[in-house]
């Protein structure tokens, strides 16, 4: 239906978009929450005055069907009218509202006016004259005072929201109608006989539209998947936990939202668990509340540690000297002495995920890493020495369109002789060339991954706009307001989780 592929965008919004809780209903689920996301009622009228643009531009014109009936009139005794091609071709709505309560969410448009256009047709026969007697033209309706309510229930049922009208209604207080052609005497008879009968045709059909629409929506929500991909190798799990939970101006869900692997190998427990905290943006009236805990974070930095993309094989430096080992010749001279003047490589692997700690203000780092010293003789790589690694930064993070970047600053680091096999070495004469290393490689090359971002759960066609970035215990908190691109619709809800860096 035209009127769904406009409007259901922006129901996800309000439904899908928001996957946040401020409390979670314990054993509920079993799965737990580790991103949340509430919509203010700023948001939420956002996304009700974008609806009811979106449902006119989408409904009308709208068919009505066709009213016909038989009306005595004095004298001429019965007569045949019709009126056909009945469409309705403007609706202005004067006020409107949405609120969350204890039965769910209501969405109430009030003080609309609707044009109509029509065929009018009568005939009739009568024993004055004998032969059947007809008339036709056009006319205009115009309907007054109509209001249009919806009541949505969600809840959370196998990992995705379950949508249901609770209630839906429309109701028309008063219509005027104007014919034009015809035997002007019999005007008000045809007004009278279709008045009562445009306004029930004008109610039943705006209310069989809601709830067409709301039953195509259910329907949506339950075929959504339950992982949304990132890249070839992980996908974002947005199974919903726990029912949503309505307050008296805000709507609050919750999701898993950890970072999984695509291919379904088992990946390591390395980051602990815990219940969602509220939501917390310090400016109240921003439209969207997206929380983050750091278990998201360590999640990812699990998956690629698991997938093996953190190994790096340093053979160009700033510094080209310090891969040969006359480079080494005063650092390490027993190296230089058996490998004279031998290209070299310097290998980094992680030993274990890298572990983020989010505190007040401060993002912090710690990776464990083996370098190893790689000799190249006659084309053979002969690893003579390995040193591990403890690596400390401190991240900063920044919106990215509707992603999630940021960069690593080095704070330090300690080293220790994990095995050599020529003979012992004298870290501290090491530790300046590692420094450097660290610095002018391995830094740049995190940063250059870091900086291309991981999607925040926002619907395509929906963009983060001037988004505020809070750090607390645990937690990442993004507060922002949203813009829409007219030019989307459901068919690209999800682009940019399959198409990460565009």
């Amino acid at each position: 239906m035209k009127i769904l592929s406009k409007i259901l965008p922006l129901l996800l919004l309000l439904i899908t978009s928001s996957f946040f809780s401020s409390q979670a209903q314990v054993g509920a689920s079993n799965q737990e929450s580790f991103t949340s996301i509430i919509i203010s009622q700023t948001g939420l009228d956002f996304v009700k005055d974008l609806l009811i643009t979106k449902a006119i531009s989408s409904i009308i014109p709208l068919a009505l069907p066709k009213i016909e009936r038989a009306v005595k009139i004095p004298i001429l005794g019965n007569v045949r009218m019709v009126l056909s091609n009945i469409t309705i071709y403007n609706i202005d709505v004067l006020s409107s509202y949405v609120k969350p309560g204890d039965t769910g969410v209501v969405f109430v448009v009030s003080g609309t006016t609707c044009n109509l256009s029509a065929n009018w047709f009568y005939e009739y026969t009568t024993w004055l004259l004998p032969i059947k007697i007809s008339d036709h033209g056009i006319a205009s309706v115009q309907v007054e005072g109509m209001q249009v309510g919806l009541t949505l229930g969600l809840e959370t049922q196998k990992g995705t929201l379950k949508l249901s009208l609770v209630d839906c209604g429309c109701y028309v207080k008063e219509i005027s109608i104007k014919l034009d052609g015809g035997a002007s005497w019999l005007y008000q008879g045809m007004i009278n006989a279709f008045e009562e009968q445009i306004v029930s045709a004008v109610e039943n059909s705006i209310t069989k539209k809601l709830k067409e629409g709301i039953s195509k929506l259910d329907s949506l929500l339950q075929s959504l998947p339950k992982e949304i991909p990132v890249d070839d190798h992980a996908s974002l799990n947005i199974t919903f936990v726990d029912n949503p939970l309505l307050t008296s101006s805000s709507i609050e869900f919750d999701i898993n939202g950890l970072f999984t692997a695509r291919k379904k190998a088992s990946i390591p427990n390395y980051y602990n668990s815990n219940l969602q905290p509220p939501v917390f943006c310090s400016d109240q009236s921003k439209m969207l509340g997206i929380s983050l805990d750091e278990a998201v974070l360590n999640s990812a930095s699990a998956l690629y540690y698991d997938a093996e993309f953190m190994q790096w094989t340093v053979d160009k430096v700033p510094d080209q000297s310090l891969l040969n080992t006359a480079g080494w010749r005063f650092i390490i001279p027993q190296l230089y002495r058996k490998y004279p003047n031998d290209d070299m490589n310097l290998n980094i692997s992680l030993s274990s995920p890298p572990v983020i700690r989010v505190a007040e203000d401060n993002i912090d780092a710690t990776v464990h890493a083996d370098l190893i010293i790689d000799v190249l003789v006659s084309g053979e790589v002969i690893p003579v020495a390995c040193i591990s690694l403890v690596i400390h930064g401190s991240c900063s993070v920044k919106i990215l369109r509707n992603n999630l970047g940021g960069s690593v600053k080095l704070n330090g680091f300690t080293m220790s002789l994990t095995w050599s096999k020529i003979g012992k070495l004298r870290l501290y004469l090491i530790q300046p060339v590692v420094w450097a290393v660290i610095q002018t490689v391995f830094v740049p090359n995190v940063n250059a991954h870091l900086g291309q971002g991981f999607p925040l759960p926002i619907i395509h066609g929906f963009t983060v706009k001037s988004a505020e970035i809070i750090c607390s215990s645990s937690k990442i908190t993004v507060c922002s307001d949203v813009a829409y691109a007219d030019s989307h619709n459901l068919n690209h809800l999800f682009i940019p989780f399959s198409n990460r860096y565009t």
